[in-house]
């Protein structure tokens, strides 16, 4: 890479990274915070984790809609104005909640937060396609890095941070919180400097469009990638869902458990994000994500025999500090990947369908781990999650060679 373009791409790396920032902070809130903010107040692990499927599924969706926002583009209005428009929607559809108190009117927050979560996907859609279709596949390892680690940071402060100020001052200061979060990025998305993305999509260009688009399906390559986002979380997965709730009930209090979201939490995925990337650019793309896959599985079982044995708390805490990191260490890397499965011409189309069926692994995973500890316990949802996750190793086995760097 030339020396004076690196600082452009330095500069479009950390730019997406603080938009998927934007990206993290409500799904913190939604997966994070109240979940454990529920479980302190008594509410049934399977009643939470019956919620937070609900909330994964506009993300679980949104491939249905993608076509749209690759198709309705022209050379007013883009990826980037369709990420715009998605985020102040989502803050206008968090500001009913100020006047309701969460306990009191609980379905009409999950009304106004699945509408949130709907525009939220849409925003991702966008943000997604966008960097698919300015960046070189040689920088999509640390681009993706870099944008986990802005979304796990999001996700962390507005998960730890969250419980914090909701313990202190109350679900407003959340919730306005996540509203500057959301519409302040609105700005720097305004005047960011990107790269060229495609606009303007005259007849012969749909229907070239809707040549990808058969040609996508038809490709081995694309349902082995969406079996593999559909099972490899599945561990890791489960562990996130539960995380909160498994902490309260082993006997750490809120505010720890608040500052373990917002502190070690965080650093750890970003160590993990950073480092994952960097290291996925450099080597076989596949080799890669199938060690971390291996890695992380083995994590999440060790969390639940540490449970089992009867480990005291500050040892469960550091064991699933290993899971955070390796949590980073395998997103950045797999979707580097996906990115390589993509065809630019279906930026948001393609990449979007295998980001939603990683959602759909982390809504199924979900309710899963929540029955299983319903029944046998933590430990036991610990053990069995990775083992399922260790399917995904099939379909990545049997990608064809091009689909990695």
């Amino acid at each position: 890479m030339p020396s004076s373009s690196r600082p452009a791409v330095q500069r479009s790396v950390w730019i997406f990274a603080l938009l998927y920032f934007s990206e993290g902070a409500p799904i913190g809130f939604l997966w994070w915070a109240m979940p454990t903010l529920l479980r302190a107040e008594g509410v049934a692990v399977e009643r939470i984790t019956m919620l937070t499927a609900l909330l994964v599924l506009p993300w679980t969706g949104k491939f249905l809609w993608a076509p749209l926002v690759d198709a309705m583009r022209s050379v007013r209005w883009g990826f980037r104005h369709w990420a715009i428009s998605a985020q102040l929607a989502m803050g206008a559809c968090l500001v009913p909640l100020l006047w309701f108190d969460p306990a009191e009117h609980l379905s009409i927050w999950i009304t106004f937060l699945f509408a949130h979560a709907f525009f939220a996907a849409t925003q991702d859609v966008a943000i997604d396609a966008l960097a698919v279709t300015t960046t070189a596949p040689e920088q999509r390892g640390w681009l993706n890095g870099a944008m986990q680690a802005g979304m796990l940071l999001g996700r962390s402060l507005f998960g730890g941070g969250a419980i914090l100020l909701a313990h202190h001052f109350g679900w407003h200061a959340v919730l306005l919180a996540l509203l500057l979060a959301i519409w302040c990025s609105v700005l720097f998305l305004w005047n960011a400097a990107l790269g060229s993305e495609p606009v303007a999509l005259h007849e012969s260009a749909r229907v070239q469009f809707a040549h990808s688009i058969r040609s996508a399906i038809a490709s081995r390559n694309t349902w082995m990638g969406l079996g593999f986002a559909l099972t490899a979380g599945a561990g890791f997965e489960a562990l996130g869902a539960l995380a909160g709730p498994f902490l309260v009930d082993a006997g750490v209090a809120v505010d720890v458990t608040g500052v373990f979201f917002g502190l070690p939490v965080v650093m750890a995925m970003l160590v993990g994000g950073l480092a994952g990337g960097k290291l996925a650019d450099r080597g076989d793309r596949r080799r890669t994500v199938a060690s971390y896959l291996g890695l992380l599985c083995l994590l999440v079982a060790s969390v639940g025999v540490a449970y089992l044995t009867g480990l005291p708390s500050p040892v469960l805490m550091g064991l699933m500090v290993l899971v955070y990191i390796a949590i980073g260490l395998f997103t950045a890397a797999s979707y580097a990947l996906f990115m390589d499965l993509t065809d630019p011409r279906l930026g948001a189309t393609q990449f979007s369908t295998f980001m939603a069926a990683t959602n759909g692994c982390e809504a199924w995973a979900a309710w899963t781990g929540g029955r299983i500890v319903g029944t046998l316990g933590y430990g036991a949802a610990f053990l069995i999650m990775p083992v399922i996750a260790l399917t995904g190793l099939f379909f990545l086995r049997s990608l064809t060679k091009n689909a990695s760097k």
